[in-house]
């Protein structure tokens, strides 16, 4: 049975208990898993069988919220702040600021001011407040509670018992004056301040809440509207200019100086430096020329380009970013679990709370005014919203600031592994050194360079490592670049086999080709020794059963490797080097950036057993890679790192996913990654101290109402901003 995957955008969202009882609902769907994130307002689901999205849709609204399916291929924009929230907050502000300033102090208070109040509040908790009542009516059609209710409650109680009081009390006879009361109780006090101004307070919030929450979730609008709008097809030799979205794989199409590269491709024609800041946070471009591979979004800096596009639409790199940095977003931390279990209960238990807490304070004091201002506190002051927000918020900003610097977290498990991280395991070729390998000698037994180097880039063209884009770069440099050979297979970490005419042509390691029982004359032996201890890798080349030459290639170290293992250290993690390459090679590239222990000349099987041991050994191990080679280590690591422009199976076993082939973006991933972590758990010790601290003040009488509304506003505005500080992350 197949799995289909549906992201739906969510309406009428409040609280993290609406969010509960959304994915509730659709958890009662036979074959549907679904994951509700409040903080970026959308339900992540997989599907097993014959439901669709419109059952889906059904199901979520039969409980009171609305839903529609989002498109991958057509990315929405953020809509902009609700003007009817502005607007409310706007008004309820206006009219509850006198109304509290006439309740709070007696000098200010003329004759019949308490009937002015109750003219100015009238509105606030009315039109003011609607939002707030309509959900939770709504809610308690369908036997629920949410924040709105606590709110609705705390609101309508207040507003009615001084309607009540001002008609059938003492309270509405003119000349009357109440002393100001911001803590504890005044008995003559009447609550049409804290109804006006607990509107108002809620309202205030939910607005920063909505334009912080806004503003995060556009870090990562803004990684797609990096795209270019229009695109240069170059057809029979002229130039089109058509939307970015007409262009088709393979097409080629035309990037002058300045432009916006308009989807994936691969160089034809030009040199040039491409600006990448925008997708990988590099802030200095990149030389590229023929056979330099684009991504979509980049900026050319320097001369016209002709590119053949690769890849379009949702198969580019900057879409499949996207959907990483989207999956990352949905998913919930395992502590978040806990918290919506928490959630599901807190309201309920609250207004249980509150309402014993007004009848043991009548029974004690026989004061109904005193009983209600202790009620109407216990249900103001109460925040399941900050409780709510605490991970997801964090988690929003963080893979969002992320992603704007090249740094894909990919879960929230994540988060917990670089915490923990003692270790990290990289491979030479690509991560520390360019990954842009050159030929500079060939050595041949009896057969010419040119031979030796043909057959082994036939060969070598079914691969994507490094050495052998080498080889295969050589050789068309030469001239001598044929057909592809047949038959060619793989082993991985290894070397390469295929059929050249009527000879079988083998093209790998020394050591692996001599462990297939080949023989290696003398004097190949020797010349290999000779260019090992030089610091050379070696491509060696077999026709049938013989070795019959090598050849040389440097690669260079990347200047930031050393400034990269340093910043490692820093954080208190050790650098170990395991490559492929022959150890001469490896000692001397982890001395010259400062890896004191490396590995050489090991296979993908050996990788995997060296992070077994560490991990064995009680190491936490991260692993940095970024080819098909890499894709066991990645798996088997604590934590995986996949860098640059990696193959798709290293990308895909990976946690974390660096778009740049900067180094030190290693030490940044995990830097982000501890600090949202350490923002979620910041965020949820003030969300439960909060309500812990809070509830039991409200009930003891200590603090009024007023003071309860403003609490209870700005604990949640507490969570959206310090989750906010994440977007001051800086990248080295």
């Amino acid at each position: 049975m197949t799995t289909t995957h549906v992201d739906l955008a969510l309406e009428g969202m409040t609280c993290a208990t609406c969010a509960g009882r959304i994915e509730g609902a659709l958890a009662t769907v036979p074959g549907v898993t679904a994951t509700v994130n409040f903080a970026t307002e959308r339900a992540s689901v997989d599907i097993d069988g014959g439901t669709d999205a419109t059952d889906l849709i059904a199901v979520i609204t039969k409980v009171g919220y609305g839903a529609h399916v989002i498109d991958r291929e057509q990315r929405e924009t953020e809509p902009p702040t609700d003007p009817v929230l502005t607007a409310r907050v706007i008004v309820s502000l206006a009219l509850a600021i006198p109304v509290f300033l006439l309740s709070m102090i007696p000098a200010w208070q003329f004759d019949g001011f308490q009937w002015v109040a109750a003219a100015l509040t009238t509105p606030v908790v009315t039109w003011g407040a609607w939002p707030f009542h309509r959900a939770a009516v709504r809610n308690a059609r369908h036997g629920a509670t949410t924040m709105d209710t606590l709110v609705s409650l705390g609101v309508a109680v207040a507003y009615v018992w001084s309607i009540y009081a001002l008609f059938f009390t003492m309270a509405g006879t003119i000349g009357m004056r109440m002393d100001m009361v911001l803590f504890g109780y005044s008995p003559h006090s009447l609550y049409f301040e804290s109804a006006a101004v607990v509107t108002a307070f809620v309202l205030l919030g939910r607005l920063l809440e909505s334009r912080s929450k806004r503003a995060a979730k556009m870090s990562l609008t803004a990684l797609l509207n990096t795209a270019a709008k229009q695109a240069v097809l170059l057809i029979d030799g002229r130039e089109v200019t058509v939307p970015a979205g007409a262009v088709q794989k393979g097409d080629t199409f035309v990037v002058l100086a300045g432009g916006i590269v308009p989807t994936d491709g691969r160089i034809i024609e030009g040199q040039s430096a491409i600006d990448a800041s925008a997708v990988t946070g590099e802030s200095v471009p990149v030389a590229v020329g023929p056979g330099s591979t684009l991504i979509g979004g980049t900026i050319n800096a320097g001369g016209r380009l002709v590119v053949e596009a690769t890849a379009v639409g949702a198969g580019t790199e900057l879409a499949r970013l996207t959907r990483m940095v989207e999956e990352a977003q949905a998913g919930k931390a395992p502590v978040q679990k806990l918290v919506d279990r928490i959630s599901a209960v807190f309201v309920p238990l609250v207004i249980v709370i509150a309402t014993a807490g007004g009848i043991v304070w009548f029974a004690i004091s026989g004061d109904a005014t005193h009983a209600v201002s202790i009620a109407v506190a216990t249900l103001v002051v109460a925040c399941p919203c900050a409780l709510g927000l605490a991970t997801p918020m964090a988690l929003l900003v963080g893979t969002g600031r992320g992603a704007r610097s090249g740094i894909i977290i990919r879960g929230t498990d994540v988060l917990e592994s670089t915490r923990r991280v003692t270790t990290v395991i990289v491979d030479k070729t690509g991560t520390l050194t360019t990954g842009h390998p050159a030929v500079v000698d060939v050595f041949g037994d009896g057969v010419s360079a040119d031979t030796i180097v043909g057959n082994a880039a036939r060969v070598e063209m079914g691969t994507d490592h490094p050495l052998a884009r080498a080889v295969v770069a050589e050789a068309t440099t030469r001239g001598i670049m044929g057909e592809v050979a047949r038959g060619i297979a793989a082993e991985p970490g290894r070397g390469v086999t295929g059929t050249v005419g009527t000879t079988v042509v083998r093209a790998g390691s020394l050591e692996w080709l001599s462990e297939s029982s080949l023989s290696v004359s003398t004097a190949i032996a020797d010349m290999a020794v000779e260019w090992t201890s030089a610091g050379r890798s070696l491509v060696a080349v077999a026709h049938g059963d013989r070795v019959v030459g090598i050849i040389a290639i440097i690669d260079v170290v990347k200047p930031s490797a050393r400034d990269a293992i340093s910043a490692l250290s820093k954080l208190g993690i050790r650098a170990v080097m395991a490559s492929g390459d022959n150890r001469a090679v490896a000692e001397m590239v982890a001395r010259d950036v400062g890896i004191d222990e490396f590995y050489g000349a090991m296979n993908p099987a050996d990788k995997r057993d060296l992070i077994t041991r560490l991990q064995q050994r009680g190491e936490v191990v991260a692993m940095v890679g970024d080819g098909i080679n890499d894709a066991a280590a990645l798996a088997q690591a604590d934590l995986g790192i996949a860098m640059g422009h990696g193959t798709d199976v290293a990308i895909e076993t990976s946690d974390i996913v660096l778009v740049t082939t900067d180094l030190r973006r290693v030490a940044d991933s995990i830097r982000l990654s501890r600090s949202t972590l350490g923002t979620i758990r910041g965020n949820l010790v003030w969300a439960f101290g909060y309500n812990a601290i809070a509830i039991p003040i409200a009930l003891a009488g200590i603090m009024g109402p007023a003071v309860a509304g403003l609490a209870m506003a700005f604990s949640s505005v507490f969570v959206v901003l310090n989750s906010a500080r994440l977007r001051a992350f800086r990248t080295s």
